[in-house]
C-alpha cells in the first residue's frame, strides 16, 4: 500500500491543478458541451476519491498489506480498543484528515441541499403571488416585469418556467418558443443536480483552483446543451436573437435568483453564502460566438478517446483502492 498511497497523492494534486486549468483554457468544449460535462464530472470524482484515498491508504499501510484488511483491523482498534501501537503520529493524522474531509464534503452537500431548497420553497411562494398562468402550456407561469427574464425552477412535477411581460412583449413566436424549448431542456436534462454538486465541491473547498474552474464551466456547459436542444426545432437566428433580447434586460426581479438554470441569457448562478459561477456576460458571449462562428463537431474518434479518459479516471483510484497490492 505504500506505492498506492503515493501515487494516489500525485493523482490528486494532478487533478486539483494543472488538468483543470489546461481544460478551462481549451477551446473543445464547445464543439462537445456533453463530452466536457462528462470529463469534468469524472476530475471532480476522481480527484476527491483520490484525495481521500490517498490518506486513507497512507494511514493504513502499518496495520494491512490492502485497504479492506487495514480497514478490518482499524475497526478491531476501534470496537475492541485492540492496540493502536502499530498505528504512528502521521498515520493517525492521515486518518482523521480522510475522516474529516469526507464528513466535510457530505456535510457541505446536504447543507448546500437543504439552503437550495429552502430558496426554492420561498421562491415558489412569491409565484404563487405574483405569478399567472401562461397560455403557452402547463408548467408555465408570467410575472409582471417590464425586463425581458426567462428562467427555470426545477422541483419535480412542480418544476416550472418563469417568463415576464416584456420577454413575451419583445420576442416573436418563434424566438419565444426556442426560449420555452431551451428552459425545458434544463429542466429534462436535469441541470439543477449538476449546478447542485458543483456548487457544493466549491463551497466545500473554496481554496482549490479545481472547484471554481468546475462551476464556471458547467455554467456555461448546460447553457450550451441547453442551446443544442433548441437549435433542434427552431433556427440558429431565431436562438440568437433571443438570447441577445433576454441578456438585454436587467436584472431579474426580487426573489428570481434561485440556484438553477438562470435563464436563456446565462445569467449568474446565484449561491447560497455568496459562492459565484461564470459571469452572465462572459456566458452570453461565449454562446452567441459559438452560434456565430460554429466549429464542427469533435470527431467521433477524439470523443471516444475523451469518454475513455473519463472511465479511466474513474476507474484508476477504485481499482486502487479495492484490488489488493496493485501497486504493492
Amino acid at each position: 500500500m505504500f506505492w498506492t498511497s503515493y501515487f494516489l497523492a500525485v493523482l490528486a494534486i494532478v487533478l486539483a491543478w494543472p488538468v483543470p486549468i489546461l481544460l478551462s483554457r481549451a477551446r473543445w468544449p464547445a464543439r462537445d458541451p456533453f463530452t466536457a460535462m462528462v470529463l469534468w464530472q469524472a476530475i471532480g470524482l476522481a480527484g476527491g476519491l483520490s484525495m481521500i484515498g490517498a490518506m486513507l491508504v497512507y494511514g493504513l499501510e502499518p496495520v494491512g498489506d490492502n485497504l479492506l484488511a487495514g480497514l478490518c483491523a482499524l475497526a478491531g482498534m476501534v470496537l475492541f480498543a485492540a492496540p493502536t501501537t502499530a498505528l504512528g503520529f502521521w498515520h493517525l493524522f492521515a486518518l482523521s484528515a480522510a475522516a474529516l474531509l469526507t464528513a466535510h464534503l457530505v456535510f457541505t452537500l446536504l447543507l448546500t441541499y437543504y439552503k437550495i431548497e429552502r430558496q426554492r420553497r420561498r421562491h415558489r411562494e412569491l409565484l404563487a403571488l405574483l405569478a399567472s398562468p401562461s397560455d403557452d402550456g402547463p408548467g408555465t407561469v408570467v410575472i409582471n416585469h417590464d425586463s425581458p427574464v426567462a428562467y427555470c425552477l426545477p422541483g419535480g412535477a412542480r418544476s416550472v418556467t418563469v417568463l415576464s411581460d416584456g420577454l413575451m412583449a419583445a420576442l416573436e413566436p418563434a424566438e419565444l418558443r426556442a426560449v420555452l424549448i431551451h428552459e425545458n431542456a434544463h429542466l429534462t436534462q436535469r441541470h439543477h443536480l449538476l449546478l447542485w454538486a458543483f456548487a457544493a465541491w466549491r463551497q466545500a473547498l473554496p481554496w482549490l483552483p479545481t472547484t471554481r474552474l468546475a462551476q464556471e464551466a458547467v455554467n456555461s456547459l448546460i447553457e450550451m446543451l441547453a442551446d443544442d436542444v433548441a437549435l433542434k426545432t427552431e433556427s440558429k437566428a431565431t436562438l440568437i436573437k433571443a438570447i441577445a433580447i433576454v441578456a438585454s434586460g436587467s436584472a431579474a426581479p426580487q426573489g428570481a435568483a434561485v440556484v438553477e438554470a438562470a435563464g436563456l441569457a446565462g445569467a449568474s448562478l446565484q449561491l447560497p453564502d455568496g459562492a459565484g459561477g461564470a459571469g452572465p456576460a462572459s456566458t452570453t458571449a461565449t454562446r452567441v460566438s459559438r452560434l456565430l462562428s460554429p466549429r464542427p463537431p469533435l470527431a467521433g474518434g477524439l470523443r471516444a478517446a475523451v469518454l475513455a479518459v473519463c472511465a479511466l479516471l474513474l476507474a484508476m483510484p477504485t481499482a486502487l483502492l479495492i484490488v489488493p497490492g496493485l501497486l504493492g
